[in-house]
């Protein structure tokens, strides 16, 4: 009997059998396990007497499972050790967290290694560049030593060593990497190595069980830990680049530094995921751990090893996603689909006549979610390809087909900001483009609008994420060039009502819902 068969039937036996119930209580003296009673005082050896086997074979069953799992991946997972370069801050620049960088997925590498946890070779000045050593985890796709894991692992790399669960290590050569998409790929000379088949991502549903496995802080090699799909097709809650494809698989199974770059599987065994970063406070898992589903990992890595490269697919639009407070903006009747904030000139979406505010539902036929969604369709279709999109404007359906364009990291496409604007009843105070303005914010003459000067701590505008610095083009789709005007726009609404801005914010525009207080309790415009 194979050991999948083995598998399924002790996961069978465990969904089948009831739950049992057990319960230890100590009270004067007695210990109650079950339905058997135990003096623990007159008991001749004062040994518990152990649990009922059949009230626990789910527990077992569940155990066993998790051990045929584990057993069966974890030999296909590698600890990945980096030497990378990377340039000193002067100390001045460092601030608070001095050696540290912003580089979102610096908490997956382990102490002491990578960045954020980068220690320079003794000797070393300011704005010199350092050496610094990482840790990293992989999984074999391949017997002849292909790996995959994430760029910020290998990023920068000068040398990339594995080690293989039975302690052998090889030097590795990096075969390719996509920043966009945070995946790389390694190769070791080696063969008959031990694999993890390819799991469909797209099946996975929250509840489901999921192994993650890595290598945590860089020293705990082949950890294991258990836990379910908490939620699948996560957006990408950094900004550093808006572009980046969501999709993400969270998970609650423990990830912690050091665990980047190792698979997420399912209860078959299969690969569903590559772990890339959690979202903690400290830096530490607290609940909330992310990977990359197959989905979109398998075609980047079938790309890498093929070509050594990858060419996503660009529309050239800020997303959005529809929700219940900007729906009826839009003359929606659902909360669903990819609202474009921004339509960069000279690009596939401008080309094909799509506009800021239209709401894309579908490409080729297939239904969008939300921004994320729409992020993860078009990044996977070859750039040259033609698409159809399903297309609400101003209420009324459309279809418009476009030609896919080839991502460039150069390219200049709206990014999601923050936004918010101005009256007494928002929080806000608000001024006009001036050339001094101009100036401080680095806008370029496309810009119009008025800028956000100060935002009222706890006000509308703070809740709908406005911060200073922002600029507001338009207020309830009408486009707004100076102060005067805007503040028209605004005392033209009724008390209370809620209001859609349009905002530029670091380098791309976004909608804002702002709930305005129905009272005008704050300074200001």
């Amino acid at each position: 009997m194979t050991q999948e068969t083995n598998l399924l039937r002790a996961r069978a036996k465990a969904y089948a059998a009831p739950v049992a119930a057990f319960a230890l209580v100590l009270s004067t003296g007695a210990l109650i396990v079950g339905h058997r009673h135990v003096n623990a005082a007159t008991a001749a050896d004062n040994t518990v007497t152990p649990i009922n086997s059949a009230s626990i074979d789910p527990l077992l069953a569940l155990d066993q499972a998790t051990e045929a799992v584990a057993s069966r991946v974890t030999p296909a997972v590698v600890n990945i050790a980096v030497t990378s370069h990377r340039s000193e801050q002067p100390a001045e620049a460092q601030g608070d967290d001095q050696g540290q960088d912003d580089n979102p997925f610096s908490q997956f590498f382990g102490p002491g290694a990578g960045p954020g946890f980068g220690h320079g070779m003794p000797g070393q000045g300011r704005g010199q560049r350092q050496i610094e050593h990482g840790i990293g985890s992989g999984v074999i796709i391949s017997p002849d030593g292909y790996i995959v894991t994430n760029n910020h692992v290998v990023d920068g790399a000068m040398e990339v060593r594995v080690t293989l669960h039975d302690r052998r290590s090889f030097p590795a050569k990096v075969i390719g990497t996509d920043k966009l998409t945070d995946l790389a790929v390694v190769k070791i000379d080696a063969k008959d190595l031990p694999t993890i088949g390819w799991g469909d991502s797209t099946k996975l549903v929250p509840g489901q069980s999921v192994l993650a496995i890595g290598n945590p802080f860089g020293q705990f090699q082949f950890s294991v830990t258990r836990g379910i799909v908490s939620a699948v097709g996560r957006s990408n809650p950094f900004r550093d680049d808006a572009r980046k494809p969501g999709g993400f698989i969270q998970t609650d199974a423990a990830i912690n530094p050091g665990n980047s770059g190792g698979p997420l599987v399912n209860a078959h065994g299969e690969l569903i995921g590559i772990n890339t970063f959690l979202i903690s406070d400290t830096g530490n898992f607290s609940g909330a751990g992310f990977a990359i589903p197959t989905q979109t990992v398998h075609p980047v890595v079938e790309s890498l090893i093929k070509n050594g490269v990858v060419h996503h697919g660009y529309l050239g639009v800020g997303l959005n996603d529809v929700t219940p407070d900007n729906a009826k903006f839009f003359n929606l009747t659902g909360n669903t689909g990819a609202l474009i904030a921004s339509v960069s000139p000279d690009s596939p979406a401008s080309r094909a006549g799509l506009k800021e505010g239209d709401v894309v539902t579908a490409v080729n036929g297939h239904p969008v979610e939300n921004g994320g969604d729409l992020q993860v369709i078009v990044s996977e279709d070859a750039p040259g390809s033609k698409i159809q999109l399903d297309v609400t404007r101003n209420g009324h359906p459309e279809n418009v087909e476009l030609t896919v364009g080839e991502y460039h990291k150069n390219q200049e496409v709206a990014a999601a900001a923050t936004d918010e604007s101005g009256h007494a009843r928002l929080g806000i105070a608000i001024s006009d483009l001036t050339p001094d303005v101009r100036q401080q914010l680095q806008l370029g003459s496309d810009v119009q609008g008025v800028a956000v000067a100060q935002v009222q701590p706890g006000s509308p505008a703070e809740d709908a994420g406005l911060t200073s610095g922002d600029v507001i083009l338009e207020v309830n789709r009408k486009p707004v060039t100076s102060a005067d005007q805007f503040r028209n726009e605004v005392k033209e609404l009724p008390a209370g009502k809620d209001m859609l801005l349009r905002v530029w914010a670091n380098g791309g525009t976004t909608f804002r819902v702002v709930h305005p207080d129905s009272a005008s309790g704050s300074n200001g415009e």
